[in-house]
């Protein structure tokens, strides 16, 4: 019998994406809610009852609407807005974090998917306090860089509009209250005392992602070098298939955030010496920032090759 999918907020950028991952799927059901009955309540109601797995991709309250109307034990829901990802009554959606992670995610009936910032800070920050090199009140700082495609279709038709703004051909650091609405999640799962000063940026590309922390080698336990911080996260990750830690000093001149648009895989490059260090997490900000990263998920919760439908 097929897995019966519903993905609710379907034409949005990331439903979209979750949707070219999966539709021609052949284990899976996907349930198609009318274009004229995707705002009706109670047609809404229907189809996210009758799922197997519900994806949300939806905005923050849209998305705790929606869990409201799911009645149906059964249903397992993957929420990839911002509304439960600090929620303990729901698993974050990061399976490399740890064995246990992984196992949460697999028995889970509710499951909150990374955001896309977020997920390149905790992939590298979150190891490092885990190890105990990175003290828990350490001053972090961020940067990340990101194709416009995560701004959404407003974003997207602004960047592709024929006599845009000048201003658009140039990067543009913005979040500059300091206030992401990744911080929450960036702190707790990373296990850290107070959130990074975090500055994200984002530029004339359409889909990519470098997320940087810096880091003072003298202010970490055991003061480790570069190279020793990469051959520590090369252990931590020596079992996950999606991120992979790439050897010391084998990228140099530039890192570019598009590199890997496209895939699921996420690489973490370690750079620097014996004083400071640099760590990038390089990604697809619509792959496994997103709906990559929510298919991954359903597969590990369905209980089949994590990689289906992401090669």
């Amino acid at each position: 019998m097929k897995t019966k999918v519903y993905i609710d907020g379907q034409s949005g950028t990331t439903g979209l994406q979750i949707y070219d991952r999966i539709g021609k799927r052949d284990d899976l059901e996907l349930l198609r809610i009318d274009e004229d009955k995707r705002h009706d309540p109670e047609e809404r109601k229907k189809f996210l009852n009758a799922a197997d797995i519900v994806f949300l991709c939806l905005p923050d309250d849209g998305a705790r609407e929606a869990v409201s109307l799911i009645e149906n034990p059964d249903v397992r829901v993957i929420d990839a807005s911002t509304a439960h990802r600090t929620n303990d009554a729901w698993d974050y959606g990061f399976p490399e974090l740890s064995k246990e992670q992984r196992e949460a995610i697999a028995s889970s009936k509710r499951v909150a998917n990374p955001g896309c910032h977020a997920t390149g800070f905790i992939s590298t920050a979150a190891p490092l306090v885990r190890m105990g090199l990175l003290p828990k009140d350490y001053p972090l700082t961020c940067y990340s860089l990101t194709g416009y495609s995560g701004g959404g279709k407003k974003m997207i038709a602004d960047y592709e509009a024929d006599g845009r703004k000048e201003e658009l051909d140039a990067p543009g650091i913005y979040g500059l209250t300091l206030k992401h609405k990744h911080l929450p999640e960036m702190q707790k799962v990373s296990g850290i005392d107070h959130p990074p000063v975090f500055l994200p940026v984002v530029d004339d590309y359409y889909k990519g992602m470098a997320t940087t922390i810096s880091l003072q080698n003298r202010l970490l336990n055991g003061t480790p070098s570069a190279e020793e911080i990469c051959a520590r996260l090369q252990e931590y990750y020596q079992d996950a298939y999606f991120v992979n830690v790439l050897p010391f000093g084998s990228v140099s001149g530039t890192i570019y955030a598009n590199t890997l648009a496209g895939t699921n895989r996420l690489e973490i490059i370690v750079c620097g010496h014996e004083e400071q260090t640099s760590i990038t997490a390089r990604f697809d900000n619509l792959g496994k920032g997103a709906s990559g990263a929510a298919v991954q998920n359903m597969n590990i919760m369905l209980g089949i090759d994590e990689r289906c439908g992401l090669e």
